[in-house]
């Protein structure tokens, strides 16, 4: 996947756009600001939007290009974010590190998903929230339908309201929902989709 991603991000273009993901957007600001995660950030348009509003942002991907493209970003914005392109185990972030934790289509596979939502837990303080934007398993029909609304082919890859509160199951969930939406993010994320939403408070 690491080539994948380096020969996507490689493109001279944002190749998701340099605005942020509009659900981030809306429910980020909502919130003071304090420290924040942002897993598989890829060309950084989300955490240089966090640096924008105040927030100490942490990044991370496996990509070299995507990283670029981000810290290149963050000059343009005249804001700082540290990025690391390492796995996740390698990096050593803290217990109760971040205030919160932005996962925005972060569609890891299957075999790692679940142990990176644990680090994600642990990660968070008490009381941390997480901001939650991911294609459902009913993605796969836009996808048919429509390619260039973007999103995993692999049905596993993809998420189910249930997987998901099981393996949120010590946060209290402030809003909950599967719905259907107009993604425009550059040229990957285009047209209707079916995603779920999530805002969610680690419980103390």
């Amino acid at each position: 996947m690491k080539d994948f991603w380096n020969e996507r991000y490689s493109a001279t273009e944002f190749v998701y756009g340099k605005k942020p993901n509009a659900y981030l957007k809306e429910k980020l600001t909502k919130f003071n600001p304090g420290t924040i995660l942002f897993p598989a950030e890829g060309e950084g348009r989300n955490a240089v939007f966090a640096a924008g509003l105040g927030w100490k942002v942490s990044a991370f991907d496996t990509s070299t290009e995507g990283r670029k493209k981000a810290l290149s970003l963050a000059k343009e914005h005249n804001v700082e974010i540290e990025y690391h392109t390492e796995e996740l185990n390698g990096i050593g972030y803290k217990t109760a590190q971040f205030d919160a934790i932005a996962l925005i289509f972060t569609h890891f596979p299957p075999e790692i998903r679940k142990e990176y939502f644990q680090h994600f837990n642990t990660y968070l303080k008490k009381g941390g929230i997480i901001i939650f934007e991911g294609f459902s398993k009913n993605h796969s029909e836009y996808q048919e339908i429509n390619p260039d609304v973007g999103g995993p082919k692999n049905m596993e890859m993809l998420f189910s309201g249930q997987e998901l509160k099981d393996d949120f199951a010590n946060f209290d969930f402030m809003e909950f929902c599967e719905t259907e939406v107009e993604l425009d993010e550059g040229l990957f994320h285009k047209g209707k989709g079916s995603v779920i939403h999530f805002v969610a408070k680690k419980k103390g």
